[in-house]
């Protein structure tokens, strides 16, 4: 027994799957061979052995380097899991799956920056950030639920992986945000869907436990509050839950729609809205363009009475303003953005459920915890279908309030340049299901820092290398 406790529950579920996926796989041999000739599909034997299995390997190496007397980082962590879920027994099906990561090399982060005493920010997300000196029990149940389908509608309950504007897998470290609660699905038509559902808990990335929705408001730094305190909500917030609600509508063949509300319960609501477009402008070329607008606003007294502690301040709101112009071609992309977010307040969202949807964003950087943001971007993508490769060239300028002004920079965070390379190659042949990713991003400092090396580190001045090996069978 003391053995199975050490065990992680991911680790423990590969090693009873596995065996169970080879049982499963013998089409009844302890059956009379009539028995075997005509099976009988209404039985849970049946929907057992007709499930699917997927397993998934993933080595990440991970680095970051400061300006020169500022600490540098690197880590390189490996992982598999596996998930398996059963064929449909009535419209019913279940599904279990957990993943497991080791610490396979890297820097010390717990330790503190010499120079400015800070934690280090990207590596650590690759294991857990809430003990940076953990690198065996890295263990976590990812999927255990039951769904129900018919004909045009589905509807999922427990933990899973699902996907919204705000609340998303953010897949930029070794394991993806995961979520538990109700996540329904309709479609009544070619033109209309609509999705939405009830979040009780959240496993944000770079973490190994499941957090109540209040309890995972925090798990990440938390920042400045408007008075320039460090923020007090981490632990002092109240709320049952997120309700999500998003419509779609394909208006014709080039028009698309999405509207979608986030209602985190006692503390805040986010409406969002998109609209896309593209344009045929010959056999070999089409327009693109799209617009967004986010409105943000507290719900009761922003998850506590004391303001000092509440996420979101009772008397702020946000305004959120994007969008995008291109042309795309059978292989190539090339895209221009633009994002405004108002002086009326900070646009908050927290970290640990997903990354922003706005088209200025660029990965290992975020618009939010600012108020007050003037941003530009252009994206270059070109696909090599025949070489298996897409390429990807960024770049964008985001203008920030002065890190002085708390209450439109909730991070402290300088204006800067930032410049992107994404690579990715797909195998074939032999090695079919594996595919790497090359990313590499510098940001350049272009706001006043106060010759406070505080506001650079893990900020601005930096290079960051990511070298991620995918294999998924």
């Amino acid at each position: 027994m003391e053995r199975i406790k050490q065990m992680g529950l991911a680790t423990l579920l590969i090693l009873v799957i596995l065996p169970l996926s080879s049982a499963l796989a013998q089409h009844g041999e302890d059956l009379p061979s009539n028995a075997r000739a005509t099976p009988d599909t209404n039985t849970l034997r049946h929907a057992l052995r007709k499930g699917k299995f997927d397993a998934h390997f993933r080595l990440y190496y991970m680095a970051t380097q400061n300006e020169q007397e500022l600490s540098d980082y690197y880590a390189l962590a490996f992982g598999g899991g596996v998930k398996y879920e059963t064929g449909a027994y009535k419209g019913f099906r279940l599904g279990v799956g957990g993943f497991f990561t080791w610490n396979l090399a890297s820097s010390d982060l717990a330790a503190l920056d010499p120079v400015t005493g800070a934690k280090n920010r990207y590596e650590i997300g690759q294991f857990d950030v809430e003990d940076p000196e953990n690198k065996n029990d890295l263990d976590r149940l990812e999927d255990f639920y039951i769904s129900y389908a018919h004909k045009n509608w589905k509807l999922t309950f427990g933990k899973q992986v699902m996907q919204s504007p705000f609340v998303n897998p953010q897949d930029g470290r070794m394991r993806p945000t995961g979520e538990q609660g109700l996540w329904g699905y309709w479609q009544p038509s070619r033109k209309w869907k609509m999705e939405g559902g009830w979040l009780t808990k959240i496993s944000p990335r770079g973490t190994v436990r499941w957090f109540d929705i209040e309890e995972s408001i925090g798990v990440y730094p938390v920042g400045l509050n408007i008075y320039g305190e460090k923020s007090q909500y981490k632990g002092n917030l109240e709320s049952a839950g997120i309700g999500i609600l998003g419509l779609h509508y394909q208006v014709t063949d080039h028009i698309r729609l999405q509207g979608w509300d986030h209602f985190v319960e006692g503390i805040f609501n986010t409406a969002f809205m998109q609209a896309d477009a593209e344009w045929p402008a010959g056999r070999n070329f089409s327009w693109l363009g799209g617009f967004q607008y986010t409105y943000q606003h507290a719900v009761g007294d922003g998850g506590n009475s004391d303001p000092h502690k509440a996420y979101y301040h009772p008397d702020e709101q946000s305004q959120v303003f994007s969008a995008r112009a291109g042309v795309r071609n059978k292989h190539t992309q090339i895209l221009l953005n633009a994002t405004r977010i108002t002086a009326d307040g900070r646009f908050l969202m927290p970290r640990e459920w997903g990354r922003e949807p706005f088209y200025t964003f660029l990965p290992r950087e975020r618009s939010e915890g600012n108020g007050d943001v003037k941003a530009i971007s252009m994206n270059f993508i070109r696909q090599f279908p025949q070489q298996r490769i897409r390429a990807e060239l960024g770049y964008g300028y985001y203008d920030l309030a002065d890190i002085r002004n708390v209450r439109l920079n909730k991070y402290q965070f300088p204006s800067y340049h930032q410049f992107l390379a994404d690579v990715r190659y797909r195998f074939g042949g032999f090695l079919e299901g594996m595919n790497v990713q090359a990313l590499y991003t510098f940001k350049r400092n272009a706001g006043e820092t106060y010759e406070d090396p505080r506001y650079v580190i893990n900020k601005v001045n930096m290079h960051h290398f990511n070298l991620v090996v995918n294999y998924l069978f």
